[in-house]
């Protein structure tokens, strides 16, 4: 298996935008529609703010998250557009650029980090709830939508 390797990417970077495309497609398949109307803006994910992340399986771009600043008492990250391309699901990946996505938003100085999600993604719900993360109230563009699920846990 080759070593996995999280770098940091801008969010509107070629194999950044190829990612999210696959990530929005699968919430589409999921959901319907565009998959996630969440507005988002590529600075969101610019240091000191946030930060994106692209992995890479042997040179070749296969995973991405990123964080963005949520609310206003500078402590809280917003966990955004985790994705893991169907041909390296199952080797670590999600978990690592968890971890990694985790790590930089403690770098910042956030301590602690939230996300929104929906029922239809039982295996993000698995791993997330294995990390630490679990049920808060719901919030962000989905709040008040049916099968909408928030979690959050301390950094």
């Amino acid at each position: 298996m080759s070593e996995i390797e999280i770098l940091p990417r801008p969010f509107d970077a070629p194999e950044s935008q190829a990612l999210i495309r696959a990530a929005l497609a699968d919430l589409g398949r999921r959901y319907g529609g565009s998959g996630d109307e969440t507005p988002v803006d590529a600075t969101e994910f610019e240091p000191p703010a946030g930060t994106f992340l692209v992995a890479y399986l042997g040179g070749e771009p296969v995973g991405c998250g990123g964080w963005r600043s949520h609310g206003d008492d500078g402590e809280t990250a917003e966990l955004k557009r985790m994705y893991t391309s169907p041909a390296a699901r199952g080797r670590g990946v999600a978990r690592a650029v968890l971890a990694a996505v985790e790590q930089s938003a403690r770098d910042a100085g956030r301590k602690r980090i939230v996300l929104e999600c929906g029922d239809r993604q039982p295996e993000a719900i698995a791993m997330y709830t294995a990390a630490g993360y679990e049920r808060i109230p719901n919030f962000g563009f989905y709040a008040d939508e049916p099968g909408c699920l928030s979690f959050g846990r301390p950094l």
